[in-house]
């Protein structure tokens, strides 16, 4: 955050008939404005474990253990953890939203849990969407330099990349090339893989040539 220091000198002159100048008044610096709290949620990677009624998240490769507490919107985050299988004394790799306060973690969405799951790598520059889905197998890779999709037993698509609109609980991509055209939605929704067991925060619909895949997805 940027944060800048004003000076500010108010010179006072009076003057008065037959009276010695008054030399001028210099105000107090002011004091320097402290950087406001970025409460915006952040994506974290670790394990959580449930321990009666409390749930207990250690960030990976990290030492460090703090109370979860679900700020979702209609229990999101607490929902799609039931679904991956939360349950007294079982261990979860879970991907989260949220904001720490202390020594609680207060989640306001899910990206991924997977029940006994080991630590993802986070996405670099080139990545800021995944999705997959089965039956036919297929795979979407959105980031960096292009929008990347491949299928079981068709050719790759793959087109230039840009951000995805975004409007409410959608995000969207749309383009057309000379390997064909591609539209793809995300709807944030749980979305459970029909092979894996993992739980997402995003349903994905994708249309390519005259196909409709369906899957879910994730952020990166």
């Amino acid at each position: 955050m940027m944060k800048s220091r004003l000076f500010f000198i108010a010179p006072l002159f009076a003057l008065a008939a037959q009276a010695a100048p008054v030399s001028p008044a210099v105000t107090p610096a002011a004091s320097p404005t402290a950087p406001a709290a970025d409460n915006s949620p952040r994506l974290g990677h670790g394990f959580l474990i449930k321990h009666g009624e409390k749930l207990v998240f250690s960030p990976c490769r990290d030492r460090v253990y703090v109370m979860l507490e679900d700020a979702s919107a209609d229990r999101q985050v607490g929902r799609g953890l039931e679904m991956a299988g939360l349950a007294d004394g079982r261990t979860l790799y879970v991907e989260l939203f949220g904001v720490l306060d202390g020594n609680t973690l207060r989640a306001s969405g899910l990206n991924l849990a997977l029940a006994d799951g080991r630590c993802q790598r986070p996405g670099g520059s080139d990545e800021a969407w995944l999705a997959s889905g089965n039956d036919p197998g297929w795979m979407l890779a959105a980031g960096g330099e292009k929008v990347s999709l491949q299928r079981q037993g068709a050719p790759d698509v793959n087109l230039p990349y840009r951000i995805f609109t975004r409007q409410g609980e959608v995000a969207q991509f749309s383009g057309e090339g000379p390997e064909g055209r591609l539209d793809v939605r995300f709807e944030k929704k749980l979305c459970r893989d029909s092979r894996g067991g993992a739980i997402f925060g995003w349903t994905a619909t994708i249309q390519v040539d005259g196909q409709s895949l369906q899957g879910c997805a994730w952020q990166r």
